[in-house]
């Protein structure tokens, strides 16, 4: 069963692209122009065959033949000059094109709240923002040039014969809609079997990746034959697609082939009756030939570029969704003139920040959510308090925090930093004074000072260094042989998780954040490193703003504020010595912890 996005749809489809082709229209011009003086070229070659015949040939003299060389060369010369012209400007219009809706695709990307990216994976964004604009870009160059080149070949051919010769001209003309209908059938055939193919060839893809991956799970589960029989059952499958596909595809070729010799039979039985009665000449003959046999090949490629141009009608729907899409969160206007935005920031107007953080009767909904996550939630937290946030895994800990960052906007109420509701500032103001340490640690391709230099662009060896020093991430630079200049492979895969948090630790704290997000930053380190962290946190903490989102309680009992959340709620806030005194959900928690290590420790 199709999707919504996998249907036929209709041709607004182009009209929506416009604006994004608007830059190379000019170029565009050009090649239809150039590919209209190719096909011209062409559809006169063979006037000169019936120049030649009926003069050079029929009245066996060579009078005129260096006017006609230099004519035929002249004509090839020209056709030769339009094929190159046009050839060139198609291939650098795909690529600008595919370029630029890649670039408009990814930059909007960057716009765009956390929202967008839980209700949409990576595969749909990557399919997005590589597949489709590259046949986008296909498509309004080859593809619409396949159909300017060969209709209008047909319309030159047509309008040679009816000059020609207007009977057999109209005679030839009565297999044109014969052989459209004929193409279109099997083109319609052809769409279906080469989607077949393609759904069992990204079966057979997924599950090789499967098998893969999975291979210690499979050797685990012994399932080694049943992996095995179900991929030979998915080959067996494609393969016999394939044949299926290709009887057909050698079907149409040959039917093509066939109308190609109709038309030329015709030709033949109506134009050599006219030549022996003298009504038509030789030559004459020879030009609706040569027309029979080629006039079935542009028809063939005229209905297979339709069809490309209304499969990629999806392809123009799924991209331009992409573009149209509007963030959830969004600076006002007044706000964008006076801060800039994410790509033009105006630094000059951003004031410093104290690090002050108020929530005022607010209530929160998940955009794509039905239950209220806070309700009528108000808390002062004042500059340079350290805040917890506890709770058991799916809690909802991270809400808070993503008000703060403003990845999300309030249902109801403010949120405030230093006095000022967030939506007062421009986004990129507050993420630049945020450093934020995710609980999956991720790094960059590259060094390890590029990766660093994404929290500070201008920083120094020096200060890099430092950084490192402070999170006890020194020796694990050291370690890897060439200091800073040391590559981390694709995300960190050169790396332990535990040193992929050290470095993305050093990376928030090079920012010198007014406040720093740790989003249980300890859970993927061993004990030792565990430690060396909490002792950067004790001084990188002080004197900042800083929510810790923690799994591990006992590394929060120090904390000014603890929050317990649960099933989404605030159910308890207070010091750690307060809500051990209180008993309730936080105490429980925290002992369930103590007697799990304990447990632990005599195993």
């Amino acid at each position: 069963m199709k999707t919504s996005e996998e249907k036929s749809l209709p041709w607004f489809g182009i009209p929506a692209l416009l604006p994004y082709l608007k830059p190379y229209r000019w170029k565009m011009l050009a090649m239809v122009i150039f590919g209209i003086l190719s096909s011209a070229a062409d559809s006169i070659y063979p006037l000169f065959n019936r120049y030649a015949l009926n003069h050079f040939v029929g009245e066996r003299t060579l009078d005129g033949f260096s006017g006609f060389l230099l004519l035929y060369v002249a004509v090839l010369a020209g056709q030769v000059i339009s094929n190159l012209v046009s050839s060139l400007l198609i291939s650098f219009a795909e690529l600008d094109i595919g370029r630029d809706l890649k670039n408009t695709a990814f930059r909007h990307l960057q716009t765009l709240s956390f929202s967008y990216f839980n209700t949409h994976s990576v595969g749909y964004i990557h399919a997005r923002v590589m597949s489709d604009t590259d046949r986008i870009g296909t498509l309004v160059t080859w593809r619409m040039m396949d159909i300017v080149w060969n209709v209008s070949y047909i319309v030159f051919v047509f309008g040679v014969m009816m000059a020609v010769d207007l009977r057999l001209a109209l005679l030839l003309l009565l297999l044109v809609p014969a052989a459209a209908f004929l193409a279109a059938g099997f083109q319609k055939k052809l769409v279906v079997l080469n989607r077949r193919v393609r759904e069992l060839n990204a079966k057979i893809t997924g599950n090789f990746n499967e098998g893969i991956t999975g291979a210690r799970t499979i050797r685990t589960l012994v399932a080694e034959d049943r992996m095995q029989r179900a991929f030979e059952e998915d080959t067996e499958k494609m393969r016999r697609a394939s044949v299926h596909t290709a009887h057909v595809q050698a079907l149409f070729t040959a039917s093509v082939t066939a109308m190609a010799g109709l038309a030329l039979a015709l030709v033949l039985w109506r134009g050599g009756r006219l030549t022996q009665a003298g009504a038509m000449r030789l030559g004459t003959l020879s030009v609706f030939m040569s027309y029979a046999l080629g006039m079935m090949e542009p028809i063939q490629y005229i209905i297979q570029a339709a069809a490309a141009l209304v499969s990629a009608q999806v392809n123009i729907e799924r991209f331009t969704r992409l573009a149209a899409t509007a963030s959830d969160v969004q600076d006002r206007p007044e706000v964008v003139e006076k801060y800039g935005d994410s790509f033009h920031p105006k630094r000059e107007n951003w004031e410093p920040i104290r690090g002050d953080v108020e929530f005022r009767d607010v209530s929160f909904r998940y955009p794509d959510g039905q239950e209220m996550v806070l309700e009528h939630f108000s808390l002062k937290v004042p500059a340079g308090t350290s805040v917890a946030i506890v709770g058991e895994t799916g809690a909802g800990k991270s809400t808070l925090v993503n008000l703060v960052c403003r990845f999300y906007e309030p249902t109801e109420g403010e949120v405030l930093i230093d006095g000022r509701d967030v939506r007062d500032r421009s986004q990129l103001w507050l993420h630049s004074r945020i450093g934020y340490v995710l609980q999956t640690p991720h790094l960059f391709s590259g060094t390890v000072r590029e990766n660093l230099q994404y929290g500070k662009p201008d920083a120094s060896d020096e200060e890099i260094w430092k950084a490192l020093r402070l999170v006890s991430a020194d020796q694990v630079v050291l370690r890897m042989g060439e200091g800073l200049d040391s590559q981390v492979g694709e995300g960190g895969s050169l790396l332990s998780t535990g040193e992929k948090q050290l470095l993305s630790f050093a990376r928030a704290l090079l920012a010198d954040p007014a406040i720093l997000i740790l989003d249980e930053a300890t859970s993927s380190v061993d004990t030792m490193t565990e430690q060396a962290i909490q002792r950067a946190i004790r001084t990188v903490v002080a004197g900042r703003t800083s929510f810790m989102i923690a799994h591990r309680l006992s590394t929060i009992t120090g904390a000014d504020l603890i929050l317990a959340v649960r099933d989404g709620k605030i159910v308890e806030s207070g010091t750690h010595r307060e809500l051990l005194r209180k008993k309730g959900y936080y105490y429980r928690l925290y002992t369930r912890q103590v007697q799990d290590l304990a447990t632990d420790a005599l195993l």
